[in-house]
């Protein structure tokens, strides 16, 4: 990745610094926009009659949308750069928000999903390495850990927000189908020409240059370290996938609760745990990470289990709060693992490959659970997932013991 020489002139440095907060926004603002629809689904079901297993393809048709940006789009930003890249992300957000806006059939909210995803897939990758190089050209010679938590809480702290905001909004302002998307349409869209004086810090790319889809490759020498991660990282987006799904039509049809502003509370406390999880442990080794993930999760999914075969509120807001810390803490253990044993020159590869494990795993679990449920009661359905879910972790957990006892890669 090549980026501009840090310019040191005061101006310089104070056009970055705005430049920061700026993708700070927007990158926090359209990942909002991705999970707004999570307690809206409910609304949806009503006014079209489809069931849960709808709702998980709606989902899925997201995850998709991310997987398919993430191998096709994800890594144009180093060669056209940062902002040519960030702005069609946005975009495509946009239009995604329209369509909600303008049609409520199935078909429909599949391709604005999808489109959402495509943007988002475009947009997280090349968010985070922006707001890095202006941290870089902001203040020279400074840790990088301000920009890293930056990112963090944008990324994951945005994903949160957007059920809380479309639920309070769906609520108690009106028209719950439509004032949550064109209030964050209207974010975007400001967010949009904010970046217009965003300093761009990807220089123009000189040379021949053709086409090719983002390589997905694991060394040999790192795949049993990469498996255990991606198991890591499936589990834990399972984990997001669930309460950004299937949850909040759990909570409104089997424990009665019908508030939007409720279910949208409870997606937040999942992705709140899980970024403030990522914050308090940004200094934490690898192994350090591993152990803690490996405990912490297993256990929120435990809760997660109990809480729906004892139609408990309490409970599942403790294990959402509980599963979120956890599975921040894997996935950042994963991703710390993965950079860790690559090599570098196939670091970028590698990640991505995890990333692609991750979002197969916010989707896949979740539509299993959604067919299971079209023929089994949820309490047999969830806990199949739940004995799933674990069973790879028990592996993922075997397979770190392992790689832990044989000498470390050169």
């Amino acid at each position: 990745m090549s980026t501009t020489a840090p310019d040191t002139t005061p101006a310089t440095s104070r056009r970055h610094g705005l430049g920061f907060w700026l993708v700070a926004f927007v990158f926090a603002t359209t990942m909002a926009f991705a999970a707004a629809p999570a307690p809206l689904y409910v609304l949806y079901a009503q006014e079209d009659g489809f069931g849960s297993f709808a709702v998980t393809v709606i989902f899925a048709a997201y995850a998709i949308g991310v997987a398919v940006s993430l191998y096709l789009a994800g890594h144009l930003s180093d060669r056209f750069g940062r902002r040519q890249v960030l702005m069609p992300a946005v975009l495509l957000n946009v239009i995604a928000a329209i369509m909600f806006l303008t049609w409520h059939q199935l078909g429909w909210l599949l391709l604005a999903r999808f489109i959402s995803g495509f943007g988002i897939g475009m947009l997280t990758a090349t968010a985070t390495a922006h707001l890095t190089e202006l941290h870089r050209g902001a203040r020279p010679g400074a840790s990088p850990q301000r920009a890293a938590v930056v990112g963090t809480a944008a990324n994951i702290g945005g994903i949160g927000l957007g059920p809380i905001v479309a639920g309070f909004l769906a609520q108690y302002v009106g028209r719950p189908l439509y004032t949550p998307y064109a209030v964050f349409a209207f974010l975007m869209l400001a967010g949009l020409l904010a970046l217009i004086v965003v300093p761009e810090t990807v220089p123009p790319a000189s040379g021949d240059w053709r086409y090719r889809p983002q390589r997905v490759a694991v060394p040999p020498e790192a795949r049993a370290g990469f498996v255990a991660a991606a198991m890591l990282a499936f589990v834990s987006f399972a984990m997001f996938g669930f309460f950004t799904s299937l949850a909040p039509s759990f909570i409104s049809g089997t424990l009665h609760h019908t508030s939007h502003a409720l279910a949208g509370t409870i997606s937040f406390s999942v992705f709140g745990a899980a970024a403030l999880a990522q914050v308090v442990t940004a200094r934490w080794s690898p192994s350090r990470l591993y152990v803690v993930g490996l405990v912490v999760l297993p256990i929120g999914l435990v809760l997660v289990v109990a809480a729906i075969l004892a139609a408990s509120l309490a409970l599942l807001v403790v294990a959402g709060i509980v599963a979120g810390a956890g599975a921040g803490t894997a996935f950042k253990a994963a991703v710390a693992s993965v950079i860790e044993l690559a090599p570098p020159a196939a670091r970028g590869e590698t990640l991505a490959g995890l990333f692609l494990t991750g979002y197969v795993g916010m989707s896949l679990p979740v539509i299993l659970l959604g067919v299971l449920l079209q023929y089994v009661a949820i309490h047999s359905s969830i806990l199949v997932f739940g004995v799933l879910m674990l069973a790879l972790l028990a592996v993922a957990a075997l397979m770190v013991t392992a790689g832990r006892r044989r000498p470390a890669l050169a």
